[in-house]
């Protein structure tokens, strides 16, 4: 680091011999002295940056009086100094958006490893950026939203989750309105299955069930493996669940197999945590009128079923027929 004449203390990058690892900027464009005074840079400018930048009255009112002076840090000294209080001088995992590699990024790594003589980060993980419509969110455009606005317009946030995680974190995510209304009947896929296996009540075990949730959990393990294969992991949990929907629809499975399968979900809902599944007690009065309606049923009184099920709906639950036998689930 060095001080240039207005007091600003700079790092001079060409000292660094890693400079430019990260990123792959092009370290033989290095121009010694060569300085970057403001917080943007230029693609691909491998310049000296600011450590401290002594005030200038355009700063108005942002500055601190330090024995270096009067001035503000750099903008990238701040994450080094945040990351060491709290992590450490060297921590497993470093994350960001794919346009802060260069210069944030590698700026981070030369400050810290030039201050420590430590290795700063083990893996760096970096995310494409959220366009909607195909576009950069821009309030001019009409297209910047923030969780707030789309939670107020009703829909669900495990839903909202479930979008910004299907796609793979190097990939570029589109967002529509269309895409989160796909996310919604994803989430409520998962949680009907899980409803669906608690309603199972079968007494006699299935052999088979053990080694498809042994090979299920295997192929969910192994995509996460995978620098986090999100799509070949939701795979796996659609395949699971495919299959053991046939073994409840052809009344295969018992409830230990149920159980086996349910608890599977949960290991798979801890990574992707959107199923937000509270295993609550149904009331009593709506059980007693889910069973009024199956004898109304089986006496084929379709009035009286229709009637009753209205009266479980006003107690806000739902019933399914679809299956083998009828499903209670909560609505909402």
């Amino acid at each position: 680091a060095y001080k240039s004449e207005d007091g600003s203390i700079y790092y001079g990058v060409s000292r660094f011999k890693d400079y430019g690892k990260l990123s792959r900027v092009q370290v033989d464009n290095l121009k010694s002295g060569a300085r970057v005074k403001q917080d943007e840079y230029e693609k691909d400018s491998a310049n000296d940056f600011a450590l401290w930048k002594a005030y200038d009255p355009k700063d108005g009112d942002v500055f601190w009086d330090t024995e270096l002076g009067k001035g503000r840090p750099g903008w990238h000294i701040e994450c080094s100094a945040m990351s060491m209080k709290l992590l450490g001088e060297h921590f497993d995992i470093h994350t960001g958006g794919i346009d802060l590699t260069f210069p944030h990024h590698e700026n981070e790594i030369a400050q810290s490893e030039g201050a420590t003589g430590k290795k700063f980060v083990n893996y760096w993980l970096h995310c494409e950026h959220l366009l909607v419509d195909n576009e950069k969110m821009s309030k001019s455009k009409g297209n910047f939203y923030v969780l707030k606005d789309i939670l107020d317009k009703d829909y669900d946030a495990y839903a909202v989750r479930y979008l910004l995680l299907g796609t793979h974190y190097r990939q570029k995510l589109n967002f529509t309105f269309q895409s989160l209304e796909a996310a919604e009947e994803s989430v409520k896929k998962f949680r009907e299955f899980l409803i669906r296996l608690k309603s199972v009540d079968g007494k006699k075990d299935n052999p088979d069930v053990i080694e498809i949730v042994k090979s299920s959990r295997l192929a969910f393990e192994e995509a996460m493996d995978d620098d986090l294969n999100i799509s070949a992991g939701l795979a796996a949990i659609y395949s699971f669940m495919t299959e053991i929907s046939k073994l409840i629809a052809s009344d295969n499975l018992s409830k230990n197999d149920a159980l086996k399968a349910f608890d599977l979900m949960m290991e798979f809902d801890k990574v992707l945590s959107v199923t937000n599944y509270l295993d609550e007690e149904i009331p009593e009065d709506v059980l007693e009128l889910v069973s009024a309606r199956e004898g109304a049923r089986k006496h084929k009184d379709w009035k009286m079923s229709d009637h009753l099920r209205e009266e479980i709906k006003k107690r806000g639950y739902a019933v399914d027929d679809s299956g083998s036998k009828t499903i209670v689930k909560k609505l909402g």
